[in-house]
């Protein structure tokens, strides 16, 4: 406990905390710095492994009422349950339903991929921001400390606290980007990867549903027009 109490100095801390998140926020704005935080709660409840599983099943029967009643029916497979559990699953089974040629569909598709995984490029920069800013600012805290120890040179006693704060400032910067903030940011990419893997692929199956059931239109007006 002895230990402990030499190694935590909350004022100390605070001031850590205070400085890297205020420069996170100016460095990436207020709007991904928000974003970045949110993103902590996927961080602890996203499994891509069970929604791929989940667009796969549903990708199953969205290719089965395809062939037996056309693309028009397979929104049937979009119940609240799915859009509440896989709001990405739900949405892209409802658009496909609904979409009246195939490019509004893919169009609509590429857009929102592009738009996910800017989002997820963001947030995983802002936590990236962190971890290169808390060793740099634990090295300005710790400049601070050794000029404060120089300065009192003649006076022992404030020498320890000086001293105190360059090695705590370092300590506290190198456990904020070690330990929280570049395993968070790790962590996010690789979900992130997942998750657009199998979304990309969810998409790419529907394309091949949809062009399979527009193709002998197309033969049709190709007879008509020849």
């Amino acid at each position: 406990m002895g230990f402990l109490t030499h190694i935590l100095d909350p004022l100390t801390l605070a001031l850590m905390i205070s400085g890297v998140l205020a420069i996170a926020m100016l460095q990436n704005g207020p709007a991904a710095f928000a974003r970045g935080f949110r993103a902590l709660h996927p961080l602890l409840t996203a499994k891509p492994d069970r929604d791929r599983d989940a667009a796969r099943a549903a990708m199953l029967q969205v290719d089965h009422l395809a062939q037996l009643r056309g693309l028009a029916c397979t929104d049937r497979v979009c119940t609240d349950r799915m859009r509440t559990a896989h709001p990405f699953l739900g949405e892209a089974v409802r658009k496909l339903s609904h979409s009246e040629r195939i490019d509004q569909f893919e169009i609509w598709a590429e857009q929102q991929l592009a738009d996910r995984e800017e989002r997820h490029r963001t947030v995983h920069n802002m936590w990236l921001s962190i971890a290169d800013t808390a060793p740099a600012l634990g090295m300005a805290g710790t400049i601070i400390g050794l000029i404060g120890m120089f300065g009192a040179m003649n006076d022992p006693a404030a020498i320890g606290p000086s001293m105190a704060l360059a090695l705590l400032t370092t300590l506290y910067g190198l456990v904020i980007a070690n330990l929280i903030a570049a395993p968070i940011a790790g962590r996010l990419a690789d979900l992130s990867m997942r998750e657009l893997a199998w979304q990309r692929a969810l998409c790419d199956r529907m394309l091949v549903v949809a062009r399979r059931e527009h193709a002998p239109v197309r033969r049709a007006s190709i007879r008509e027009v020849a």
